[in-house]
């Protein structure tokens, strides 16, 4: 697919998530590369900000790898794929066990699992993915990961508390 409204008819979508699932479900940093600009600005829920250019991508995906060993992507029944122009928004879930660490931002390894389904909008240059955006409940990921406490829980009261102390002195 080429920049514009245009779409190239060597573009295969349904070929594209093929492969790209292949990267993740193998970790495979090299083949990801291949599905990626140069430039690529990727924008992901887990990230403090966007990741930017392919050796930061690769970052971000073993950092993944090693926090969830088993991470798997799927597609939802049915699945779920749309294209505009260059525009591209494909439906997924992941799922996993949460057996290494998260660092950033140092969260140490849990052993409890999670799946959750999200829309990734890719804007696709020269067959590749140049702007990624990721859109997923990061606040239910960590619930599942016990991360952050389930709601109505004593431990979400105890939050609740000490954000309602945090907000008090810092008025003072």
């Amino acid at each position: 697919m080429v920049s514009g409204s245009t779409p190239d008819v060597s573009f295969e979508p349904r070929e594209f998530v093929e492969r790209y699932v292949a990267a993740w479900n193998g970790c495979d940093t090299d083949a990801m590369a291949q599905l990626i600009t140069d430039d690529i600005v990727w924008a992901d829920p887990a990230l403090p900000g966007p990741a930017r250019g392919i050796p930061a991508v690769r970052e971000f995906m073993r950092t993944s790898c090693r926090a969830f060993p088993d991470l798997h992507f799927g597609e939802p029944d049915p699945p779920t794929l749309a294209l505009t122009g260059d525009l591209v928004l494909w439906a997924w879930y992941m799922e996993g066990t949460h057996r290494g660490p998260i660092d950033p931002p140092g969260f140490r390894a849990t052993g409890r699992t999670m799946r959750v389904e999200g829309v990734d909008q890719w804007t696709m240059r020269d067959d590749r993915i140049a702007r990624y955006r990721a859109f997923y409940d990061m606040n239910d990921v960590a619930r599942q990961l016990g991360i952050v406490p389930a709601p109505g829980s004593r431990a979400e009261r105890g939050m609740v508390a000490l954000q309602r102390l945090q907000a008090r002195l810092s008025r003072r």
